[in-house]
C-alpha cells in the first residue's frame, strides 16, 4: 500500500484510536499517490474567473493545467479559458525569474488592459526564491491593476493546501471592498460552474426571491467578487475547497455561512430550506417549501421507473472532497444502489464519520487510494459502477464495469433536481449497457 488510509473495521472507529483512517496528509515523496499539487489546488479554485489573466511562473509544463483540464462554463468573457506562461529556462533558473516575469506583465498589460492578473508560483520558482510580491506590488503602481501572488509551489503541501493558497488570494482582491454597505443576498462558495451548476443554483435562489451577490468562483468576474463583503450570508457548496475562505470571511466581514449541497434530491431540499431559514426570511422559506414539495413529487415519480432497473446493484465511489461522497451515497441509496467502496482524495476526519453512518459496517472506505487499490477493492465488492474523476475511467473499462464522470469532464449538470434526473439517466444507461454481456473480465 502506498500513504493510503483504509478502514474496513466498525465505522464508529473512524479518527479514534485503533482502526481509524489517516487523512488529511501530505503524500510521502515518491509514493504513488492520488493527492495533486498544491499548484494544482489553486488553479482549480481561481481558473473560473473568467476575466482574469492566469500566468503559471515556471516552466511550461505546469502551464498544461488550465481550462481545458478542468473545464467550466461562462457567461461572459472566456479569457480565462487561455494559459500564460512565463516558461522559465536553465538560465532564468540560475540567474533568477523575476525580470521575465516583469517583462509578461507588462506585455499583458499593454496588450489587454486586463482588471485582474494572478501570478501562480510553481516549485521551481519556490526554490530559486524570486520576490514574485516585489514583482506584483511594482506592478500595481506602474499598471492600476490589481496583480496577486498566488504562493503555490508544488512541495509546500497538497491540494488541499493549494485551496488555501487561493482563498488567501481571493481575500487579498475582496479585502480593501470591505467597507461596502451591506444588502440582502448571498454569495455561493465551492461551484465551479462545471456544467452549468452555478447558473442552476442561481435559478433557485431566483425563484425564492434571494439574491445572488458574489459567486466563487464559477462564473465570476472580477466586478462581482469585490461586492463579496456586502453580502449577508455566504453558502459553502465544496466544504474541501471553501470553508478556509468562510472562516476568514466571517472573522473578517462579519458574515455567517452554513455549508450546503445541491448533489441529489434530498441535500438539495434540505439545502434551499436551510438558506432561506437562514436568512429569516418568511416569504422565502414558504417559497422553498412550495418549490420543494413540488419537484421532490415529481422526482420521486421519476426515479420509481428507474428503481427496478438500478436496485440491488453495488456502487464504488472516488472523488475529490468528502462532501461530495456523502451526497453522492444519499443518491445511490434513494436508488437502491449499495454503496461498497468509497473514497476521497482531501476528504477530513469528520467527512469519514458521516460517510460510516450512511454506508454499511462492511464498505470498505479509503483515503488518497492509488488505482491497484481501488482495483483490488472493486473486484472484491463486485461493483457494477465506479463514480470519479477523468483518470478512474480508464481503470473502470480496464475492470469491465461502468463509469460515471461527477469531475472534470462532463458535459451535463449533476447539481440540483435538473441533475438528479441527468445523474439517474446515465447512471441507468452505464451499467445496463448491454456491452458489458460481451465483456470476458473477470470481476
Amino acid at each position: 500500500m502506498s500513504t493510503t488510509g483504509i478502514l474496513t473495521e466498525r465505522h464508529d472507529s473512524i479518527g479514534h484510536g485503533h482502526g481509524s483512517i489517516r487523512c488529511d496528509t501530505d503524500s510521502v515523496s515518491g509514493a504513488v499517490s492520488q493527492r495533486a499539487c498544491v499548484y494544482c489546488g489553486a488553479r482549480v479554485v481561481l481558473n473560473p474567473i473568467t476575466d482574469a489573466f492566469h500566468i503559471v511562473h515556471g516552466p511550461i509544463g505546469c502551464a498544461s493545467y488550465t481550462w481545458d483540464i478542468r473545464g467550466s462554463l461562462t457567461s461572459g468573457s472566456d479569457l480565462y479559458r487561455n494559459s500564460f506562461s512565463t516558461d522559465l529556462s536553465e538560465r532564468d533558473i540560475v540567474f533568477g525569474g523575476a525580470e521575465k516575469l516583469t517583462r509578461a506583465i507588462d506585455e499583458v498589460c499593454e496588450k489587454h488592459h486586463p482588471k485582474l492578473i494572478f501570478i501562480y508560483s510553481t516549485c521551481i520558482v519556490g526554490v530559486i526564491g524570486d520576490d514574485v510580491d516585489a514583482v506584483c506590488r511594482e506592478a500595481e503602481k506602474k499598471h492600476g491593476i490589481r496583480c496577486i501572488s498566488v504562493k503555490s509551489p508544488g512541495f509546500s503541501g497538497n491540494k488541499s493546501y493549494g485551496y488555501k493558497m487561493a482563498s488567501e488570494a481571493i481575500l487579498e482582491l475582496i479585502r480593501p471592498h470591505s467597507g461596502k454597505p451591506k444588502m440582502r443576498g448571498v454569495n455561493i462558495l465551492g461551484d465551479f460552474n462545471l456544467a452549468g451548476e452555478m447558473w442552476i443554483i442561481q435559478n433557485y435562489l431566483r425563484i425564492l426571491g434571494i439574491p445572488v451577490v458574489s459567486k466563487i468562483t464559477g462564473d465570476a468576474t472580477y466586478d462581482s467578487l469585490i461586492q463579496a463583503p456586502s453580502a449577508t450570508l455566504n453558502l459553502v457548496q465544496c466544504a474541501g475547497s471553501m470553508t478556509c475562505l468562510a472562516n476568514q470571511m466571517e472573522e473578517e466581514f462579519g458574515i455567517p455561512f452554513i455549508k450546503v449541497s445541491f448533489f441529489g434530491r434530498e441535500d438539495t431540499t434540505t439545502s434551499l430550506l436551510r438558506v432561506a431559514e437562514a436568512l429569516g426570511d418568511e416569504a422565502a422559506i414558504a417559497k422553498a417549501r412550495a418549490f420543494c414539495e413540488a419537484q421532490e413529487a415529481e422526482l420521486i415519480e421519476f426515479e420509481n421507473l428507474y428503481r427496478p432497473n438500478l436496485s440491488g446493484k453495488k456502487a464504488a465511489i472516488y472523488v475529490g472532497g468528502g462532501f461530495k461522497a456523502i451526497s453522492l451515497i444519499r443518491q445511490f441509496n434513494t436508488m437502491g444502489i449499495e454503496t461498497v467502496v468509497v473514497g476521497t482524495q482531501t476528504g477530513k476526519p469528520e467527512d469519514y464519520e458521516v460517510i460510516g453512518q450512511l454506508v454499511r459496517k462492511d464498505c470498505i472506505i479509503l483515503d488518497d487510494a492509488n488505482p491497484a487499490e481501488l482495483e483490488t477493492f472493486m473486484k472484491e465488492k463486485g461493483a457494477n459502477i465506479l463514480v470519479g474523476g477523468v483518470k478512474e475511467r480508464p481503470l473502470a473499462y480496464k475492470l469491465g464495469i461502468a463509469f460515471c464522470d461527477h469531475n472534470h469532464e462532463r458535459k451535463h449538470a449533476l447539481a440540483g433536481y435538473e441533475g438528479v434526473r441527468n445523474f439517474t439517466q446515465e447512471i441507468n444507461s452505464s451499467i445496463n449497457s448491454p456491452v458489458w454481456n460481451y465483456m470476458e473480465v473477470e470481476l
